[in-house]
């Protein structure tokens, strides 16, 4: 199964192991040990599992509320993490909780009979047997208002909505609708619900999903989904375990922003927040992932020398020296339709600079921080930009800076013998003339520990690409003999490349990194990478539906389906004119009524069920026919009894 976080994601594999990705600045993946696990749930900044014994662990966040002393429970049937609390249901159907109680969302010692839980940021509910709803915390947009609610099975809790399962497979839901995440009343055939913060995701019983609400980060993009066995989501990104035991996402920072293993003749490469940018050997471009601005749309693009990304738009350099931009431009960055004479672009969060033949440089776009103050200078060979800072490299080895310097970032002054520069968030990197690497401004993820770096290759004269890179938390080299260095933060994997060879150039995005091979192709490192790499093996139950002549299985179809075990699943069978609905044959044992055409399973193994049908009778005109006869004689004697009984009197 997978359970989805604020900003991280939990996978439990067949063998009771637990893998985790994403963000863990409060070990909130630190899973690698667990064993014996039956079930996890991923909160805010926590991640919890029940073991076998119906004992629980957790890691992560817990010094401020306690959501993760849990260490106490037994008996434990169903875990569920909030924001940041906990809950555990038991085998008698009581509730117990940990963590925030601020808004009463642990106030559930009095609940009984309940059959499962769900946490919400601030609020918790329970189904109980009979299939109402209770709910106790945050009700400031209705989310708890589920007093009149019946015939439930499931029920899921988002930041301010609470979102129920009927036992017919439609959808119910209460509170905040802002976006649209309580636009359910239309679902039909849901055999799984889920709640990120702002959105709703429904798994029918064809495994092909469904979601409404927030789609900001594309994480309600899934219509093309299938084969899917469980859905989680996570503050804004949306996951789906396939039968496989694989697992897809789309989202914050699930953009597809690593699919580029079909890249060929790629000459250089460029990284956004959560797009990819290369130009072509024909200099034309190719970008995937995130493009909620148009940042991807270069489909169109020619004669491009170089391109880059900003935090969401993208620049790209023209062989006759002019710029093109896409992307957003609120603040201007894209307005670049009168440079000229322009022999190289950077792109930062939101501004866009260029480095004129002379050597001076022009920018664009957001100046809160001085960032496009670089009307004066003069003698640049190379300029970087991060998220509000730019970067300029002198033909004398110096470097110059303007912007954010909160942190250090632009504390070059007396730097010497560079030849390369880089830039980050927040960081500024150069690379020496001997190959060692220098760095200046943000530190907290130890991104700019690159002392012991040496050989760090030259970008040899005419190439576009670079050997050093810098995102938000990372950095990244290229050395002489084509392997690829890294350090900082790596919550996404983005710093694993030690297994890259042959690489020319990188690019860092904000979480992923990008390398430029030889040969012309491209690979990646990132959450979308670590990912694709989950196996978590396989975990479903399998179900057969044929029918016999005379009418079909409506719901949900007929073919080989795949479900999380413990999945109730309805189903329907229709006859054709002419035709009735006869019984279900085969693995009928769990069936209460096999005589029934809509019945209802759970997936505790693998099924194959049939749905007979035959002929209705042909209509029997003789025997009605007799049958009139006989009532029209009787009706007759009938009346000439009455008669001479009334002539008697």
């Amino acid at each position: 199964m997978v359970a989805a976080g604020g900003y991280h994601m939990v996978g439990l594999k067949a063998d009771g192991t637990v893998v985790a990705g994403g963000l863990n600045d409060s070990t909130q993946c630190n899973v690698d040990n667990w064993t014996d696990i039956i079930q996890v749930a991923a909160g805010g900044y926590h991640t919890v599992g029940l073991k076998s014994n119906g004992t629980v662990v957790a890691v992560g966040h817990n010094y401020e509320f306690g959501q993760c002393n849990v260490g106490n429970w037994t008996d434990i049937i169903q875990v569920a993490a909030g924001g940041y609390h906990t809950l555990g249901l038991k085998s008698n159907g009581t509730v117990v909780a940990a963590g925030n109680k601020e808004y009463g969302q642990c106030d559930i010692g009095g609940w009984k009979n309940i059959i499962q839980v769900a946490a919400g940021v601030y609020h918790t509910v329970g189904v109980k047997t009979n299939g109402t709803v209770v709910a106790t915390g945050y009700d400031e947009y209705g989310q708890c208002n589920v007093g009149d609610w019946k015939n439930i099975i499931e029920v899921a809790a988002g930041y301010g909505h609470t979102v129920g399962l009927k036992s017919n497979g439609t959808v119910d839901a209460v509170g905040y609708n802002n976006d649209g995440q309580c636009d359910v009343g239309g679902w039909t055939d849901i055999i799984q619900i889920t709640a990120g913060s702002y959105h709703t995701v429904g798994l029918k019983s064809d495994g092909t999903v469904v979601a409404a609400g927030d789609n900001d980060y594309s994480q309600c993009n899934v219509s093309g989904w299938a084969g899917i066995i469980q859905v989680a989501t996570g503050y804004r990104y949306t996951v789906g375990l396939k039968a496989d035991g694989t697992v897809v996402a789309v989202g914050w920072h699930y953009y597809g922003h690593c699919s580029v293993g079909d890249w060929t003749n790629i000459v250089q490469v460029a990284a956004g927040y959560g797009h990819t940018v290369g130009v072509k050997a024909d200099d034309t471009v190719v970008a995937v992932g995130y493009n909620n601005n148009g940042q991807c749309d270069v489909g169109n693009w020619t004669d491009i020398i170089q391109v880059a990304a900003g935090y969401s738009h993208t620049v790209g350099l023209k062989a006759n020296d002019t710029v093109v931009a896409v992307g957003y431009n609120n603040n201007g960055q894209c307005d670049l339709g009168d440079w000229a004479d322009i022999i190289q672009v950077a792109a930062g969060g939101y501004h866009t600079v260029g480095l004129k033949a002379d050597g001076t440089v022009v920018a664009a776009g957001d100046s809160a921080y001085g960032q496009c103050d670089v009307g004066g200078w003069t003698d640049i060979i190379q300029v970087a930009t991060g998220y509000s800072h730019t970067v300029g490299l002198k033909a004398d080895g110096t470097v110059v800076a303007v912007g954010n310097n909160e942190i250090g970032q632009c504390d070059v002054g007396g730097w010497v013998d560079i030849v390369q520069v880089a830039v980050g968030w927040g960081h500024t990197v150069g690379v020496t003339t001997d190959g060692t690497v220098v760095a200046v401004g943000y530190f907290d993820y130890g991104q700019c520990k690159i002392g012991g770096w040496m050989d760090i290759k030259q970008v040899p004269t005419g190439e576009y690409y670079h050997t050093i890179a810098a995102g938000y938390g990372h950095t990244v080299g290229v050395k002489t003999d084509d392997t690829v260095v890294a350090v900082g933060l790596n919550d996404e994997g983005q710093c694993d490349v030690s297994d890259w060879v042959n690489i020319i150039g990188v690019a860092a995005g904000n979480f992923h990194t990008v390398g430029l091979k030889a040969d012309g192709t491209v690979v990646t490192a990132g959450l979308e990478v670590e990912l694709a790499k989950w196996n978590l093996g396989s975990a479903a139950s399998y179900l057969t539906i044929s029918s016999t002549t005379g009418g079909e299985v409506t719901r949900p179809g007929e073919g080989s389906f795949s479900y999380y075990p413990g999945r109730m699943l309805n189903l329907e069978a229709e006859p054709r004119d002419g035709y009735r609905f006869v019984n279900w044959t085969g693995d009928v044992d769990s069936i209460a009524n096999v005589n029934a055409a809509g019945i209802t399973i759970t997936m505790n193994d693998n099924y194959s069920l049939t749905a007979n049908f035959e002929e209705k009778p042909p209509f029997n005109w003789a025997l009605l026919g007799g049958i009139i006869a006989v009532v029209v004689v009787g009706l007759v004697i009938f009346l000439v009894r009455k008669k001479r009984l009334a002539r008697t009197k």
